[in-house]
């Protein structure tokens, strides 16, 4: 297999009689450890021949046809790696799964650009400077810096283009516990509606705005307490920006703690019995503790759960207390 210079590899593949008749993209991604739309890219780029020849993804290979695959040198993320803590629930060859704990930023944004959970999970595992694109490598999906919780990050090509794939088709299973204002109406239910941008704070989501995208949400009843408070569980269907927060703050149930759509502390005042919970209450106390997906090499469904981080524990044990 072969050359390569500075700024490129290339590689010489030759078509064996099983691969006979299958498609030059397909039987690339059989034999080398890209996806298929990273391959087609190559194709489209010409950087791709067949005995010397470029060819379309859709041209069948022959026993003997001579393969050449120029691969371009993966552009510099300009990210730094960071030697942080990671909670790490299952790792390898493919996955990364961690358990974010509150307050840590996922990716590097405007006012946070170092110290984030991608920092360190450049500096764990290296290889994902060159899986997706530069900005968020290897990142397919993310969660707001005040909710904890389950993360998948991809490590090769393959498990990124299968986690992205998944995540567009709502195959994801994705399960949140959450702490919310006064009792639901029924044990269980659907928020179904818009989220997009909200039309004058432009810091927030919102139900009604100028321009929305489909949310699904289904909800249902873990456990109630005084307050009163209930403890909720969550399953979106669908992932847009702050989508549980400001549904739930829609239907009059604001997230315990989330000061930005209308849940924060200050509504402890009117609670006496509950005036306890305010030193412990610091952020939303929403937690993804139930990620389930289909393994991008072995095909078969794994999934994994987290336990409530400490803060959470802690207001959970106070509001058991009272019997």
């Amino acid at each position: 297999m072969a050359g390569s210079t500075a700024s490129s590899e290339t590689l010489a593949l030759t078509v064996a009689e099983p691969d006979a008749g299958a498609r030059l993209d397909r039987f690339l991604a059989r034999r080398l450890d890209f996806s298929r739309a990273r391959f087609q890219k190559l194709l489209k780029a010409g950087l791709v021949t067949v005995n010397g020849r470029s060819r379309a993804a859709s041209y069948r290979v022959r026993p003997g046809d001579g393969v050449m695959v120029i691969v371009p040198e993966p552009e510099v993320s300009e990210l730094l790696p960071e030697p942080l803590p990671l909670d790490i629930v299952y790792e390898d060859r493919d996955l990364l799964v961690v358990n974010k704990p509150p307050g840590l930023v996922t990716h590097p944004a405007p006012g946070h650009r170092q110290g984030t959970l991608l920092n360190a999970l450049l500096y764990h595992c290296p290889e994902l400077q060159e899986i997706g694109g530069v900005a968020r490598p290897g990142l397919v999906h993310r969660l707001d810096k005040d909710t904890s919780g389950l993360l998948v990050a991809a490590k090769t090509e393959l498990a990124q283009q299968s986690l992205v794939s998944q995540f567009q088709a709502r195959q994801v299973m994705k399960k949140y516990l959450a702490l919310v204002w006064g009792r639901l109406p029924e044990p269980e239910g659907e928020i179904l509606g818009e989220v997009g941008r909200h039309p004058t704070a432009r810091q927030k989501m919102s139900v009604h705005p100028r321009r929305g995208r489909a949310a699904v949400t289904l909800w249902q009843v873990v456990k109630e307490f005084p307050g009163p408070l209930s403890l909720v569980e969550l399953e979106p269907k669908t992932g847009r920006t702050h989508q549980l927060r400001v549904q739930l703050a829609a239907l009059g149930h604001p997230v315990v703690g989330d000061a930005v759509y209308g849940g924060g502390v200050s509504r402890f005042q009117g609670h006496p019995r509950l005036a306890g919970l305010r030193p412990l209450v610091h952020r939303q106390l929403l937690h993804a503790w139930r990620l389930g997906l289909t393994h991008p090499r072995s095909k078969e469904p794994v999934s994994w759960e987290a336990p409530l981080p400490g803060d959470f524990q802690a207001v959970a044990d106070f509001l058991e207390s009272f019997g």
